[in-house]
């Protein structure tokens, strides 16, 4: 398939996990894909296993509104116009509230939500001179409550209302905002949750699918939202998590 031929595709945290696969995605899908993350390293590592095209590195930190300006000029300079943008980068926090630091609070919603206001903001008049659309990377935890994750809880729930808002305002103007929720996903942010067997188990149990994602599992979904096969789709939360959140949450009979 060649659904993004020739269109500017910009994929925020690109450097690893959901985000790589979201670029490896949409380069195969003829994209010209702009990943940016803090460390350039990984963001080349991302970068060599793309499908050849006109492809842009930029180093972004997106909690900072200057760096997000920067990344926009850059995009504008570069192709002159930006057709999807995938708001992907996200960092992570457990713990009880009590127990929390202004620090530990202060880094996920800087990057988890303010991350996402600057890169919309930032991006939205290209948006809307090339009616092009957003992807929010949201979470089942932006769905409901998790024990013990109140801060990620509170990021991702606000990304998740901030999607409907966006779509609202501007369906008119021809640019669709939507968000994908993934369950739980094998990547680098995850890798403590992998290494505890029990707590493996206990997700495979709730999952009727029986296994966590891959980051391509959810690079498709976004894909797909991204496209003109997704046109009359906004406004959209869409769980992808192997039908957790099809669970009133009670345990299983057999």
């Amino acid at each position: 398939m060649d659904r993004f031929s020739n269109k500017v595709v910009v994929v925020t945290g690109a450097g690893s996990g959901i985000g790589a696969a979201s670029a490896r995605r949409f380069a195969e899908e003829g994209a010209n894909v702009v990943l940016t993350g803090r460390t350039r390293e990984k963001l080349n590592n991302t970068f060599a296993t793309l499908k050849a095209g006109n492809h842009l590195v930029v180093v972004t930190d997106v909690s900072k509104r200057e760096d997000v300006e920067a990344l926009t000029e850059q995009v504008r300079h570069h192709y002159g116009h930006a057709d999807v943008l995938i708001n992907n980068a996200g960092v992570h926090a457990s713990g009880k509230i009590h127990q929390a630091s202004d620090e530990e609070w202060k880094k996920v919603m800087s990057t988890d939500l303010d991350g996402v206001f600057y890169c919309t903001r930032a991006f939205m008049p290209m948006l809307l001179e090339s009616g092009g659309n957003i992807i929010n990377i949201s979470s089942v935890s932006g769905l409901g409550g998790d024990w013990g994750m109140s801060i990620y809880n509170a990021a991702k729930g606000a990304v998740t209302n901030f999607t409907r808002a966006l779509a609202m305002d501007y369906g008119k103007d021809g640019v669709r905002v939507n968000a994908i929720c993934p369950g739980l996903t094998i990547t680098d942010m995850t890798k403590e949750m992998q290494n505890n067997a029990q707590l493996m188990a206990k997700f495979n149990e709730r999952i009727a699918l029986g296994r966590p994602g891959k980051a391509e599992d959810i690079a498709a979904a976004i894909a797909f939202l991204a496209s003109d096969d997704a046109r009359y789709i906004t406004g959209v939360n869409l769980p992808v998590d192997g039908g957790i959140t099809a669970s009133n949450g009670q345990p299983p009979q057999a």
